[in-house]
């Protein structure tokens, strides 16, 4: 594969959302992660390669062969619970597959996705400019990658993105996206317990699907960090509370708790990110970022949708 391709780094909830946009906006895309993902890539018009990122040999191969003219990384461990109990794994594997690829095409266009976790959750609002302190060990890697990726790729961009809400099935092996959580759980009647002191401004997997592509197209320099987050700055059981009347399931399932009392404690408490540039950006100006109700409303079908028929 030559010509205008993009390689997507990370099967998971954000790369295959990428990938699927790109896909349908035309030209190559291939999706490489160690295993398949849950949809194959296929079904929307892509190519998936098996890839263990973080071998430098494999890589320089993949490349070689695909010759991609853009590279958008969504590598490494992103449970933030599993890098607190292994904090050298989560680093070696984010920074390695970041240096691996600023080294091997430090001339193309590479998107690196990134996380609000390296602030430290004094400011309501992180901007671009606010002093980064990472929270906790995931935002210690990420940071570390960003770094690495900056140092050796000047065309390279580091977009850093809120809690992202997408359908996932419940039965995806994997832990859920916060709304696909919450969806799940309202829809049989459980009850769902979300910090009533823990921040974000959650972000549609569409609308970071759609930005991640324009500003792999566009031509224009661009800064080196860029922030994406949603217009709407909410605690978790606020958010909660929005999903659940998206769903038409009780209110009163949706119970406050303390940070402290859930995996969420190693979180920044303000996990909300707003940016000084990108809404400026010529690529990102038609693009409307959407907020947490719209989001829901829009997102509520596909969890409420019957599911198809067996073959």
């Amino acid at each position: 594969m030559t010509g205008d391709s993009t390689l997507v780094v990370g099967s998971g909830l954000i790369g295959t959302g990428i990938a699927r946009c790109l896909a349908r906006a035309g030209g190559p895309v291939t999706l490489v992660s160690r295993r398949p993902p849950l949809l194959p890539p296929g079904a929307y018009g892509a190519r998936w390669a098996a890839l263990d990122a973080t071998d430098a040999r494999d890589c320089r191969r993949l490349l070689s062969r695909l010759r991609p003219e853009r590279v958008v990384l969504v590598h490494g461990p992103s449970d933030v619970t599993w890098c607190e109990d292994h904090p050298d794994e989560a680093r070696a594997a984010h920074v390695t597959v970041a240096e691996t690829f600023a080294a091997l095409v430090p001339d193309r266009r590479i998107i690196m996705i990134s996380t609000d976790n390296v602030f430290g959750g004094d400011a309501a609002r992180n901007t671009e400019s606010t002093p980064v302190a990472p929270a906790n060990a995931y935002g210690r890697a990420k940071l570390a990658a960003e770094r690495a990726l900056l140092a050796e790729a000047p065309r390279s961009v580091v977009l850093r993105v809120s809690l992202v809400c997408g359908h996932e099935p419940a039965d995806a092996g994997k832990w859920l996206n916060f709304f696909a959580s919450c969806a799940h759980q309202l829809l049989r009647g459980r009850p769902v317990e979300a910090p009533d002191d823990h921040w974000t401004t959650p972000v549609l997997l569409d609308d970071v699907a759609e930005v991640t592509a324009a500003l792999l197209r566009t031509r224009h320099p661009l800064p080196p960090v860029l922030h994406l987050g949603g217009p709407d700055r909410v605690t978790r059981v606020e958010w909660a509370a929005v999903i659940a009347g998206a769903l038409g399931a009780p209110p009163h399932l949706v119970r406050p708790v303390p940070r402290a009392r859930t995996r969420y404690a190693s979180r920044p408490a303000n996990a909300c990110l707003t940016s000084e540039v990108l809404p400026n950006l010529p690529p990102i100006g038609r693009i409307t970022v959407r907020g947490v109700r719209a989001g829901a409303r829009l997102l509520a079908s596909e969890f409420t949708a019957p599911a198809p028929p067996a073959a």
